[in-house]
């Protein structure tokens, strides 16, 4: 990664972004549930150190879980495929301000999104369309030509493109509600085929652009995507939390919390969870891991930890209630 992005990108691949508000019931309605099981306890800290809020969860190629988060301070830690902790990254880097997400490229490289220290802004809508510079961006993703993808969360409503050398391609979107306009583009993923999912969080949908930011599609019908993840492998599945919101208002417990599983169309096969702090209750998700689209990890804002998810088997049946 070269210094292009200089605004953006910290030392050995860890990147910068933004936090959370309000939530819609979804529009989906006879929706099959996936059987799940939850693994309780799976992530072994040493005596005295604890998770914060569960900001974010990644996974890399040979399992290991790693995990940011944030309470008194913004804090990366490394976990083994069996959940055993392995280090703390980047303990006391000035970077490290206000954790929004990690992820994890095909190269192995951490990157880590941070909203506080890469805010730009007074916070509000700046619609300022920098190219090397964010307002609180939220989420990074790459295609299969390594180029990047950042969604400009909080203070731009744009996604921006660069290419695998941190080169400015191009910026699209601006703040509404219209094709193409984003409202809290709040986290986003990339499929085999280069297109763009974004979880369009306060206006309650997804949209699908193509590889050059171009607008293709809407999904309105699974909530206000907090989390969003696309699995890889031959059939990719993508993954959209309507997450419980983290303003304290039990009011929208019994309307939200639950996790979507869909083709990449937006045909929805089922979904699994509510809101709620027992294993398998889910209390506002920030970020989804799925690559293994049956084994997810899930990260948690209120209730300070990270789940990992066994999917079952479930029958090839799919529900007629996406929308595009």
């Amino acid at each position: 990664m070269k210094s292009h992005v200089t605004a953006g990108v910290l030392v050995a691949g860890l990147l910068l972004a933004a936090p959370s508000y309000a939530q819609s019931k979804a529009k989906a309605q006879n929706v099959p549930e996936i059987a799940f099981e939850s693994v309780p306890n799976f992530l072994k800290l040493p005596p005295n150190l604890y998770l914060g809020e569960g900001i974010g969860v990644a996974t890399n190629s040979k399992g290991h879980v790693f995990v940011y988060t944030r309470s008194g301070d913004t804090r990366l830690f490394e976990f083994d495929q069996n959940g055993a902790f392995v280090r703390e990254i980047g303990q006391g880097l000035y970077g490290f301000a206000f954790a929004h997400a990690v992820r994890v490229d095909p190269q192995d490289n951490i990157w880590a999104v941070d909203e506080g220290a890469n805010f730009t802004g007074p916070g509000g809508y700046s619609g300022a369309n920098k190219p090397y510079s964010f307002s609180r961006p939220t989420d990074v993703a790459w295609d299969k030509d390594g180029n990047i993808f950042i969604s400009d969360g909080y203070g731009d409503s744009r996604v921006v493109k660069y290419d695998k050398n941190g080169r400015f391609v191009k910026s699209a979107g601006t703040r509404g509600n219209g094709q193409g306009q984003l409202n809290l583009p709040h986290t986003l993923a990339t499929d085999a085929q280069g297109n763009v999912y974004i979880g369009d969080r306060s206006n309650a949908r997804v949209q699908v652009w193509d590889n050059d930011l171009n607008y293709k599609a809407i999904y309105d019908q699974t909530g206000s995507p907090w989390a969003i993840c696309i699995s890889p492998g031959p059939h990719q599945y993508l993954f959209v939390s309507n997450s419980v919101p983290d303003n304290g208002d039990s009011r929208a417990a019994a309307q939200t919390g639950e996790i979507y599983k869909m083709e990449l169309d937006g045909t929805i096969i089922g979904k699994f969870g509510k809101a709620g702090k027992a294993l398998k209750e889910f209390s506002t998700v920030h970020e989804i891991d799925c690559r293994n689209p049956n084994e997810l990890f899930v990260s948690e804002i209120t209730d300070w930890r990270v789940q990992k998810i066994v999917l079952k088997p479930q029958p090839a049946k799919t529900s007629a209630g996406a929308g595009k």
